[in-house]
């Protein structure tokens, strides 16, 4: 991402938001926060973070002056000290804070041995300072290449330091914590999908790094912008900008392609959020409208009718999608990037929200207080026969038989997440389980 014009990725869900999936069960808002002072998206300081985005990225580390490993962070506004403050502040919200590594002008490669060493140990040394949860990669440019191997087997030295030394600095981690390091990566286009039109260079590779961290990664987050056209698995070509795009992209990583490098194996939705622009002045290209998001995003959940010309593979959608993410928080708080806060908003929308679809829906669902809920769900009319609770997945988790009406419903014996309340002949509610 561009430190300055460029994107990488990346009132009232929030004090609200759960822990996350391998860090809580909650949709990820996902934003990237900028550790500098832009005129067209000014610096804030991060524990004033809007309370939506529970996931933030701060921006960036990158290696010293001469070097290409040794990792340096220092905060441009404030005090070490103090930011270490506003990142403990944003935990005991239950949000996530990672530091994220290189953006569009930083090269980051491990060239030996010894600069694997250097970039865990100057990693962790920023990790632990700051008591950041984990670090998030966003290498792009001359950082990531391939030259020969494969998927599962990659020959590269430099992307194999770098799994290596991913590996290491999680384990470091979970010994010292006791809790698992979060990890998300925000690959451009090229570096992933890409790999549908070839398998060598920067196009596809990221697909190595992907498969061998897969059981350790949080979130991939592909920056659906600053990308130009790509393939959809079903053969055709997709302009970015659009709701194809975003749902041939999304959908794309998730049922896995075939590459000249192997198959690359999806990952499952939970671990899959979409990034996009917050606005138009965000990035260099790629920007989506809030409406044309919401419909893609719809589909997507399985909540909307299709939007455009490409055909999800799987009916119904993918309803555990993580979330969404942006470049950049700092953009997304500038009235004039569509509105202050205008990309948070969406995302609480269509996250809480019930897409309308069209004329043949259910009828519309009770309106639900308090959510998120504790203990009981409160529904503002009497619904009459069974209430079913189903998580994101679709799987069924309580079921409340009987005819009479009901307008309180026991939520205590749910774990922490979000889930659908469904009576029948009414759209379902969605809603937050603390």
């Amino acid at each position: 991402m561009n430190m300055l014009l460029r994107p990488i990725a990346l009132g009232t869900l929030l004090s609200a938001m759960v822990p996350l999936r391998s860090h809580g069960q909650a949709p990820a808002l996902v934003g990237y926060w900028h550790n500098w002072n832009d005129l067209g998206a000014p610096y804030i300081q991060l524990d004033q973070v809007d309370p939506r985005y529970n996931v933030i990225e701060v921006s960036f580390s990158v290696p010293a002056i001469g070097t290409s490993h040794q990792m340096e962070f220092t905060p441009s506004e404030t005090t070490p000290s103090a930011l270490a403050g506003h990142v403990a502040a944003l935990q005991a919200q239950g949000r996530k804070v990672l530091i994220s590594i290189g953006g569009a002008n930083a090269a980051i490669h491990l060239d030996s041995d010894a600069e694997r060493d250097e970039f865990v140990s100057s990693m962790l040394a920023i990790i632990g300072t700051y008591g950041f949860d984990g670090m998030d990669i966003d290498l792009e440019g001359s950082s990531v290449a391939i030259t020969g191997g494969s998927i599962t087997a990659p020959t590269d030295a430099t992307i194999l330091r770098l799994i290596g030394a991913v590996n290491t600095i999680a384990d470091t981690f979970a010994s010292q914590n006791g809790s698992q390091m979060m990890l998300t990566m925000a690959p451009e286009t090229a570096y992933v999908q890409g790999g549908m039109s070839a398998f060598g260079g920067i196009w596809g590779a990221y697909l190595p790094i992907i498969h061998a961290l897969r059981d350790r990664l949080d979130i991939l987050q592909v920056q659906l912008y600053n990308s130009g056209s790509m393939y959809g698995i079903d053969g055709a070509i997709y302009e970015q900008g659009t709701a194809d795009f975003i749902v041939s992209q999304t959908e794309a990583v998730i049922q896995g392609f075939n590459t000249g490098g192997g198959l690359f194996d999806g990952l499952p939705p939970e671990k899959v959020a979409v990034g996009l622009p917050a606005c138009g002045a965000a990035a260099g290209g790629g920007y989506t409208d809030t409406a044309t998001v919401r419909a893609a995003m719809d589909y997507l959940l399985g909540e909307g009718p299709q939007p455009g010309n490409y055909t999800l593979a799987q009916p119904g959608g993918y309803p555990a999608l993580r979330g969404m993410m942006t470049w950049s928080i700092n953009w997304d708080a500038v009235s004039a990037c569509d509105g202050a806060y205008g990309y948070a908003e969406n995302f609480e929308r269509i996250f809480t929200g019930i897409s309308t679809g069209n004329a043949e829906l259910p009828d519309a669902a009770p309106v639900i207080s308090p959510n998120p809920v504790v203990d009981f769900l409160r529904l503002n009319e009497a619904v009459h026969g069974p209430l079913i609770v189903r998580d994101l997945s679709g799987r069924l988790v309580q079921h409340l038989s009987g005819n009479g009406p009901r307008q309180l419903v026991d939520v205590q014996g749910l774990t922490p997440g979000m889930y659908l309340l469904e009576a029948a002949g009414r759209l379902p509610m969605r809603f937050v389980k603390h």
